[in-house]
Order: structure tokens, then sequence, then C-alpha cells
């Protein structure tokens, strides 16, 4: 990552901080306070750089190369105008997930395996004005009395920081970088996620306003299958997309809603939960409701919405399997309508046509596993029958069973039956 400067890193920090104070010293504090807030970060750096340089050719910088020269001007301005060791991990979009641990750990994401940087914070306080310097754009803080924080970039990166008391060790920021490499199922299929036909099997399964959840653990890729199943949606429907933070993209629907939830004030005022934006999207005439994630009382208002009229309705969930999420949709609708358990299968089996599993490896490769069909068992109960089976060993697919909306729309004619028996064809 080239972020390593010569000696030691202490060292390396008495010289980013002598350069630093240089810079102070030489355009005062009022100069570049006044080109970091001017509203033009590129020509900011611009301005600093031509400064740092200048300082490097006067006494007390002799023996710096000029690949060190580089290094020490981009890391300073990285602290004066950016966001200190974070800013070349946010830089390079090759890094999917920043994680600060206090100050002496600093891990990154790249290709779903997680490394250590080389560069980490100096001071709990550089973390803190790092952290402050995030979210004051956004109207947010963090302290003592409000040591929890959720936010979002303007880019679309999601932010969790916490402070103390409640994080022991030091201040801790994790970013969520938002990936937009990948919105298609083609995409998909070009990194090896899952097999062209089971590609076409979710294409048609949206076509037809199949209600599917895509389960998996954390980082399995669930919101990028989500968004890439919400792309298929054809362009004469109307969208609404319901997140905790807006990661869906659209690049070329014309007709989306996207509605962001939002945590209590300082004050404690101003909440605006998932399922509050999921009762109100049912005022808002959608064809397709997108639900970013379902984690607590919102599952019930989505079954019933999935249930009444707004079919093709998709959202994630955490799961390991189909039936760990059977589960655990149960457990989040009694948290939001005290129901018999019985009773709320039922709505389940009624609402949810498929569950889509994803998983990320040891390896960090992430797979489109396993789709099951959902369907009210004899006993009223859900019965889940997998149409599409994933063997980890061997990382390949097999289909078992086709899903009824298969069948159906050949049938009706939705379906061309020519294309059909082709792609079972290519799929047995």
């Amino acid at each position: 990552m080239g972020e390593g400067l010569p000696g030691t890193s202490g060292e390396a920090g008495e010289l980013r901080g002598r350069l630093k104070g240089d810079l102070v010293d030489r355009l005062g504090l009022s100069a570049i306070s006044s080109m970091v807030s001017g509203g033009d970060p590129a020509r900011a750096r611009a301005e600093l750089e031509v400064a740092c340089q200048a300082i490097l050719n006067t006494r007390g910088y002799e023996g710096l190369g000029d690949e060190e020269r580089a290094e020490v001007v981009r890391q300073v301005i990285d602290e004066v105008v950016g966001l200190g060791p974070l800013q070349p991990l946010l830089d390079d979009d090759t890094v999917t997930e920043v994680m600060v641990n206090g100050c002496e750990h600093l891990f990154y994401e790249r290709a779903g395996e997680i490394h250590a940087a080389e560069r980490v914070f100096e001071s709990a306080d550089q973390i803190l004005m790092v952290i402050d310097r995030i979210l004051a754009p956004l109207g947010r803080r963090l302290d003592r009395s409000s040591p929890i924080v959720n936010a979002r970039l303007a880019n679309g990166d999601r932010v969790n920081a916490v402070a103390q008391p409640i994080a022991i060790d030091g201040p801790v920021v994790t970013i969520r970088k938002f990936s937009n490499r990948i919105s298609t199922l083609d995409q998909l299929v070009e990194r090896g996620s899952l097999p062209s036909w089971y590609a076409q099997l979710l294409r048609w399964a949206v076509l037809l306003r199949s209600d599917i959840a895509v389960a998996g653990g954390t980082g399995s890729g669930k919101t990028t299958l989500l968004n890439a199943l919400s792309c298929e949606i054809g362009t004469a429907e109307r969208i609404v997309t319901i997140e905790d933070s807006a990661e869906l993209r659209f690049d070329t629907h014309p007709d989306v809603v996207r509605l962001e939830a939002r945590d209590a004030s300082i004050e404690g005022s101003g909440e605006v939960t998932i399922r509050d934006l999921v009762k109100n999207a049912l005022r808002m005439r959608p064809d397709r409701i997108v639900v970013g994630e379902c984690r607590g009382g919102e599952a019930i208002d989505v079954l019933q919405a999935m249930s009444t009229g707004h079919d093709g309705s998709l959202t994630t969930l955490h799961a390991g399997t189909a039936e760990e999420a059977v589960l655990r949709i149960v457990l989040m609708s009694r948290f939001g309508m005290d129901l018999p358990t019985d009773i709320i299968e039922e709505q389940v089996a009624s609402a949810l046509d498929l569950i889509v599993m994803s998983c990320r490896m040891a390896d960090g490769a992430r797979f489109i596993t396993s789709m099951s069909a959902v369907s009210r068992a004899e006993d009223g109960g859900v019965r889940l029958d997998e149409c599409v089976a994933f063997d980890r060993s061997r990382r390949t697919w097999h289909l078992v069973s086709e899903p009824p909306c298969v069948a159906r729309a050949v049938a009706d004619g939705t379906l061309d039956r020519e294309e059909v028996e082709a792609w079972r064809r290519s799929a047995s």
C-alpha cells in the first residue's frame, strides 16, 4: 500500500509532526483553515502540497529520497485535509471495509480477507478528530453523552463509531465502503459468485414478482445481491427502497423512491425507524418494496405488505440457513405484533416465495448458494423445498427442483416455453 516511511514508526511520526508544524508556521492556522473549509478539497491539497515541498527543500530535511518526500507530504496532507491513516484506505477501491480498534490497531478488508494496515493512529484524540471531521457535515457528534453513532457519508459509505465509556480500549470506527462495481446479476456471474443458469432463474423470479428474502452472514454479499435483484425490476414499475443506511443504487431506473431511517437526536427526538418507513411506503403507491434488512418488528409489516398486493418485494436478513431464516422472521415478527407462532408461520408461508442464501468462505470468496421455495406445510407451518443446492467443498451448484413460479409462467405464457427448455438443459 506504500504507507511506510523510513526508520521506525516513531521516527516517521516525528517527521510528519515536524513537517506539519513547519507548515503551520509558514502558512498560519487561519490560512490553512480557510483552505480546508473552502469547499474545494482538490485545490486545498494542491496548494498544501506546494507549500510542503517548499519546506522540504529547506534545512533539516536532507537525506529524504523522492519517494519518501512524496509519502510524508501525502500523509501530512491527509491529516490536515483528509482523514489521516484512513484516507489511503478509503481512496483504495479494492478496500471494502475499514476497522479502527483504538490507537494500536487499524485493519482493512480486501477481497474478503482482513489485513493489518502499516500505519495506525497515534492517539485517541487523533481518532476522535477524524470522527468529528466525518460526522460534522452530517450534523452528528460522538461524545460521552452520545457514545454510539451510525451515519452515512455522501458517497454512500456506512460509518459506525463507538467512543468511551462504551469502547473500553479507545474509540472504534467501522466504515463499510459502498461498492458500485457490482450492480447486476451478470457481474456476479463474471465474478464466479453463481453460474449463469442460476442468475437466469433469479432474473425470472424477479420478473414473475416472487417475494424474495436474501439471507446470509455478515459480509456475505446480501446487499450486493439485493441490489442486483432490484436492478432486474422493470422500468415501468415504481420502487420504494427502505434502508438503515442507503446503499442500493439504481443507475437507469426512472421511478425509485429511496427512504432512509434516522436515529433520534441528542435530545431524544426525531427518530424514524425502518418500521415507520415500511408503513409509510404503503401510502406511496409502490409496485415493489425493497427493505435493505429486516432486523426487528418491521418484519411483520414486510410480510403483510407481501401478502396484500405488493408481490415482488425483496429484503435481506441475517441467517445461516433457510430454516434459520424462517425462525428469525417468526421471532422478529413477534417483536412487531404479539401473535401466536403458528399464525405468524402461516403469514410467512403465504407471504414469502423464495429464500436465497449467500455466504463468505474462509478465503474471502463470496457465493450465492442455495435457493428454497417457501410454501404452507400440511400441518399449517412453513414448508421449505430446496430448489438449488450448493456443494461448499466443490463450490458447485445443482438444480434440485424448479420453483413453482416457473411452471406457472410457462403455462400462462409469461415465459417462453422454448427458452425455459433451453434453460433446463443448461442447468442439468
